[in-house]
């Protein structure tokens, strides 16, 4: 299930708030401009093609796309393999997101599978966004985050941009991110 823990960023070991209630969650991200919603899930096949996710969300991402005024909608996979390219993708992936970093631009994503965490890290307080499948979170313009895929990624979203250049990160050199919990730790809260 959706899972919402907040920090103060000089306690990551105190949360002030842990829910899975999608109200809260919904209101604590809106108090920070990002958008949270659930949509309906639907069927894919075992190994889904970007088209075949495409075509089953066609009516959900068209919305969003005529809402927010997106232009390029793309799918990302992570698919567990025991190979050596998969191991290396998922390591060097990983590896990239987890620094804490800004867009230009709005970061909107929507689970089709598996789960992912965003970090938000806004106010003095660290939002951790566990999403799983169906959850579509959006991290407004310019705000410090960090995404944790696990370190057995397994994952289908949708992402969307305004252009085809895609999300281009501008780090902030900040060691904040290794001080929270993991999306493993999260995983592992009880329901």
């Amino acid at each position: 299930m959706t899972l919402l823990t907040v920090w103060n960023d000089t306690d990551p070991e105190t949360p002030v708030l842990q829910t899975r209630d999608v109200d809260v969650i919904t209101e604590q991200l809106n108090g920070l401009g990002a958008r949270f919603s659930r949509w309906e899930v639907k069927e894919l096949s075992a190994d889904p093609t970007q088209d075949e996710v495409l075509a089953a969300y066609a009516d959900e991402i068209a919305a969003v796309n005529a809402e927010h005024g997106y232009t390029y909608v793309d799918v990302m996979t992570m698919t567990p393999a025991d190979t050596d390219e998969y191991r290396e993708k998922a390591v060097a992936s990983r590896a990239k997101f987890l620094n804490e970093h800004q867009h230009d631009d709005d970061e909107d994503r929507f689970f089709a599978r598996g789960t992912g965490v965003f970090y938000l890290h806004v106010g003095g307080k660290v939002y951790a966004v566990y999403c799983e499948q169906g959850d579509v979170i959006s991290v407004p313009v310019n705000t410090t985050h960090w995404f944790d895929m696990g370190l057995r990624p397994d994952y289908v979203s949708v992402r969307f941009f305004h252009d085809d250049d895609g999300w281009v990160g501008n780090f902030t050199g900040s060691e904040i991110s290794a001080k929270f919990a993991t999306h493993d730790e999260l995983a592992s809260v009880p329901a």
